[in-house]
């Protein structure tokens, strides 16, 4: 039987190769993909990742070359993304402290999302794809952090690039909100590469200038007691492997995200890149 990898895509844009890089890897090894947005709405790739030649100004290069520019057109053209799931619609909300009947709706919930944990257990691995998008519709989307929980629960690979790292950071149970990569080793998005203007989504012209976070800072006290964050300055890749967590810096590890994610599925790999 083959297996099965849920894909979070922003409806607010998603970086082109960081979908195509893993997506390439999974089809090439017969993997089945099933989409899922916030709202069920279509997600678009972020015009710089479909533009050949995109000059990033942290990098001070060139970072979409004309490969990953026509596969991310050929993906975002096709209907291959077309009806993905609607997680607001699959997984519950969690109550208001303050609302009417709070222990009962509280109750209620942690009972319906025990019933969709046992859904996630169909799917071998999650996997979040990053860019802008995430910082408004994914970061701080309770239902995802709770589809990640469920993942976790189930001890399966959960993958999170770019910005969709921030995700790892915040999905806490509410009960006692600790972090579930402390201890862990993790990358994400170095201070140094922080953008410090233009910033900015699909579907409106906010331009936020910096990303409204530095996500270093946060994966540095959430990995703590006992974890790391690493930055990787000055590598072209820095992808860490510390299972159940799969992590890539950003667009230039996305190729190795896919391949060491066939790797932990086919042959176990716990570990990799620290």
């Amino acid at each position: 039987m083959s297996k099965k990898v849920l894909v979070v895509l922003s409806e607010w844009g998603y970086w082109g190769e960081e979908l195509v890089g893993p997506l390439e890897a999974l089809d090439a090894n017969g993997y089945e993909t099933v989409f899922m947005t916030s709202k069920g709405k279509r997600a678009h790739a972020l015009p710089p990742s479909m533009e050949p030649g995109y000059f990033d100004p942290p990098l001070k290069k060139v970072v979409t070359d004309e490969y990953y520019a026509q596969r991310t057109r050929e993906i975002d053209q096709s209907t291959r993304l077309d009806n993905p799931i609607n997680l607001q619609e699959w997984f519950p909300e969690r109550p208001y402290f303050n609302d009417a009947n709070f222990g009962h709706a509280l109750e209620a919930y942690y009972n319906e999302r025990e019933k969709k944990w046992e859904e996630l257990k169909q799917y071998d691995a999650l996997l979040m794809v990053g860019g802008s998008g995430p910082l408004i519709d994914m970061v701080n989307n309770q239902r995802l952090h709770d589809v990640i929980l469920g993942f976790v629960a189930l001890d399966k690979l959960v993958v999170a690039e770019c910005y969709a790292v921030t995700c790892l950071a915040f999905a806490r149970e509410w009960s006692d909100r600790k972090s579930i990569i402390a201890g862990k080793h993790v990358t994400g998005h170095a201070l140094e590469y922080d953008y410090k203007d233009g910033t900015g989504f699909l579907g409106t012209d906010l331009n936020m200038g910096p990303p409204p976070y530095p996500l270093e800072f946060i994966l540095r006290d959430a990995t703590q007691p006992g974890g790391q964050y690493h930055g990787g300055v000055g590598r072209t890749r820095s992808t860490v492997l510390d299972f159940p967590f799969l992590t890539g810096r950003s667009t230039q590890d996305s190729h190795l995200v896919g391949e060491l994610m066939i790797e932990v599925l086919e042959s176990g790999l716990r570990r990799y890149g620290w």
